[in-house]
């Protein structure tokens, strides 16, 4: 299984950071090992003391494909959850600093929270769904597919011009505005639409 992410994919949070926008998708992974599941509790770890929640949209490809054209796109996915791209944002920023590849800050154990996955079926259009995330039971973030710069059918027509896309591949689409730390103690919970998705605890 490959974990893809889009980095700077809402450009409220573009903003948030001082960036401009990109001219085409910002891709990079984490490791199978990022994964968390079944709400398992986040160990913050010792490396970092500014670790940031990222709440976002994820889609599951279901059969093999590259350089897959957009308008095939929706053959390739027919599953979506939500997850967390959790950030050891001072590892980033101070690798940045110096030009180096900033993967240690993106892709240590634990830094991709995953809900279960749910039909697409359920829902009327994937670039018009609501997700939000809430800590400790005060809403933190919230966003709408529809604000995303590339779509979801654009950056799978993108990733797989470079990669071979296989079943089980998962994509991070991006996070909205409203980026922020996690301590240890608080509790996460991310709504799709009205549904409770995810819920785990940082220890």
């Amino acid at each position: 299984m490959k974990i893809f992410c889009v980095g700077q994919n809402y450009a409220e949070h573009v903003k948030e950071f001082g960036g401009q926008i990109p001219s085409q998708p910002v891709i990079f992974s984490k490791p199978e090992t990022a994964v968390l599941r079944n709400g398992e509790p986040f160990y913050y770890p010792d490396f970092s003391k500014e670790i940031d929640y990222e709440t976002e949209l994820v889609i599951k490809i279901n059969k093999e494909g590259k350089y897959i054209d957009p308008k095939f796109a929706p053959k390739y996915y027919d599953e979506i959850a939500l997850g967390i791209d959790f950030t050891a944002r001072d590892l980033q920023r101070e690798l940045k600093a110096k030009g180096q590849p900033w993967d240690i800050a993106k892709g240590f154990n634990g830094s991709a929270p995953l809900s279960n996955f749910v039909p697409l079926s359920k829902f009327a259009d994937v670039q018009n769904l609501n997700f939000h995330l809430h800590i400790n039971g005060v809403q933190k973030q919230k966003g709408n597919t529809s604000d995303m710069i590339f779509k979801v059918n654009e950056l799978i027509a993108y990733i797989s011009k470079f990669f071979l896309l296989k079943k089980g591949d998962l994509i991070f689409t991006g996070t909205p505005v409203g980026v922020g730390p996690v301590h240890i103690g608080d509790k996460l919970e991310a709504f799709l639409e009205n549904e409770k998705m995810l819920e785990f605890e940082i220890k």
